[in-house]
Parts: structure tokens; C-alpha cells; sequence
């Protein structure tokens, strides 16, 4: 089976005092997914999924990685393209 690379296909850095450091999109398999997020926390730099609140008020991821293995390649790529 063909490996599937993933890449960021466009990155948004905020310039402004935020938790929220950029926005991505990732393109994989022929699909482009909006609305990652690097994110500082407590430990560092992550990588936040997609969102929508709910009419409960309440955030849902609206991306869902497989695996911890697409996480980490996801998180990989999209960290990757902010530091550069």
C-alpha cells in the first residue's frame, strides 16, 4: 500500500499576544482539510483539531485522526511548517 504523505497545503502565523499561534490547512490523499491550530500550552506547542461549538455551547472536534500514528504526523507536519 502507497504511504499517503501529509503536507500542509497553507499556514497562517497570528502576529498578536494569543494562545493561538497560526492556522493550517493539510492536504492528504487528495483532500484538503481547514482549520488546524498551533496552539502554546503548558507544555509546549500543539496542534489542535478542527472545531465547531455546539448549539449546546460545548466544542467538538470536527477531525478525528485514526490512529495515534496520523496524529503524530499530522502534528509533525503542521509544527514543522510554523517553525520554518
Amino acid at each position: 500500500m502507497e504511504e499517503n504523505p501529509i503536507s500542509v497545503s497553507r499556514i497562517f502565523k497570528l502576529d498578536r499576544d494569543s494562545k493561538v499561534k497560526a492556522f493550517a490547512d493539510v492536504s492528504f490523499s487528495g483532500v484538503v482539510v481547514k482549520g488546524f491550530s498551533v496552539v502554546e500550552g503548558e507544555k509546549g506547542l500543539f496542534v489542535s483539531m478542527p472545531r465547531h461549538q455546539g448549539k449546546d455551547g460545548k466544542w467538538y472536534d470536527m477531525v478525528i485522526p485514526s490512529s495515534k500514528e496520523i496524529r503524530r504526523q499530522l502534528a509533525e507536519a503542521i509544527l514543522g511548517a510554523y517553525k520554518d
